[in-house]
């Protein structure tokens, strides 16, 4: 989905399904495909007005609403790799239900995500750079923030991870 303010194209919202569609489920039990939409990038120009992502949002889940009548939920991440806690969604009323782990490779001032390493046929030329040089490349481990967003607020009971308190700042460097 596009943003403009004024008529100016300012940002888009690309939202799509999760990396593997069919764990829905696990999120939120009985869940299938066209009843959850993922938040998979989100970019404004940084000369957009303050709060423009979380208006972006609340406009996006209005249109999905009417758009997508079979959407009964949202999902997105926030990344500590970029510096992220989540705010935006934290602002956007998204619940937080918890962190993974995924690996990234430092290489030549370029970093790879470590699915490259195992993605033969779909790493392109980057993962075969990354396999045929993984012995200098420099593994960091970060968070990925999860969050979940209830269209049809009847469905927030069939969540399988339990809401927590949302990450601050703080807490990441205790």
């Amino acid at each position: 989905l596009g943003v403009f303010i004024a008529g100016a194209f300012i940002g888009v919202l690309q939202w799509g399904y999760a990396l593997n569609p069919a764990c829905a489920g696990k999120i939120v039990s009985g869940t299938v495909q066209g009843q959850y939409l993922e938040l998979n990038r989100m970019w404004l120009d940084d000369e957009a007005p303050r709060n423009s992502e979380s208006r972006a949002i609340s406009y996006a889940v209005k249109y999905i609403r009417r758009a997508c009548p079979s959407v009964a939920w949202l999902q997105s991440f926030a990344y500590e790799r970029c510096g992220g806690l989540g705010v935006v969604y934290q602002a956007s009323n998204f619940l937080y239900v918890g962190f993974h782990y995924t690996v990234f490779y430092e290489l030549d001032g370029d970093t790879y995500h470590e699915m490259l390493l195992t993605c033969h046929l779909k790493g392109g030329g980057r993962g075969k750079y990354l396999r045929d040089n993984i012995d200098r490349a420099i593994k960091r481990r970060f968070r990925q923030f999860r969050y979940v967003y209830f269209i049809k607020t009847d469905w927030r009971r069939k969540l399988q991870l339990k809401p927590q308190p949302y990450p601050k700042r703080k807490e990441l460097h205790d």
